[in-house]
């Protein structure tokens, strides 16, 4: 009997330190030396102190910065305990409505965001990706439409240019990878970044 036990220890002692030891620290090692940032979180510093990651997006709600997607994310309440309440971009949740396309609660949301985002700019059409959620709930970026759209009320907000501001979209559009794969895009934290330091100079 101890003669087909002991290879099978000694297998699953061999395979437990190359698979859950060796293997994932040479991974890391890797990593940190290739791909520092990313190995990291792609984390955003300003001023020496980390102030959000490129990957999971954030609740700007002043009329001062561009706004992302919305983000159907909840949370404990912190009143009761058994009951979940809204919070967006809660990296800790990361979920979608799963409300369906016909869904009354999601008819209603859309129309009243996208009425309301009208009043903002009438004189141009809502980008979809301001009404509407990701999957995920934690998209950090939103379409160099949608970002443009958001021109008119951040040059009123801050008293700059609209040339300026729509500048510094431009500036922060990121191409489809290798020109094929995705679609252009904005990281709304970046951009707001880049429009703090460009009112500050």
């Amino acid at each position: 009997m101890l003669k087909q036990i002991r290879p099978a220890l000694v297998m699953m002692i061999g395979m437990t330190v190359i698979l859950g030891l060796a293997y994932p620290l040479a991974m890391t090692q890797v990593s940190q030396l290739i791909f520092p940032s990313q190995a990291n979180g792609s984390l955003i510093t300003r001023d020496g102190k980390v102030v959000g990651s490129a990957l999971i997006g954030q609740s700007f709600t002043s009329d001062r910065y561009f706004h992302g997607r919305p983000s159907a994310t909840t949370g404990t309440d912190p009143n009761d305990p058994t009951k979940s309440v809204l919070q967006p971009y809660n990296a800790v949740n990361s979920m979608g409505s799963n409300l369906g396309p016909t869904n009354p609660a999601l008819i209603d949301r859309i129309k009243t965001d996208a009425a309301a985002l009208k009043a903002e700019n009438p004189n141009a059409p809502v980008p979809m990706d301001l009404v509407t959620t990701t999957g995920s709930g934690l998209d950090p970026d939103i379409t160099p439409e949608a970002a443009n759209f958001q021109v008119p009320r951040i040059a009123k907000a801050r008293n700059l240019p609209e040339t300026k501001v729509a500048a510094l979209v431009n500036d922060g559009t990121e191409d489809r990878l290798f020109g094929l794969i995705g679609e252009p895009r904005v990281n709304v934290l970046k951009l707001n970044l880049a429009l703090d330091a460009a009112t500050a100079n």
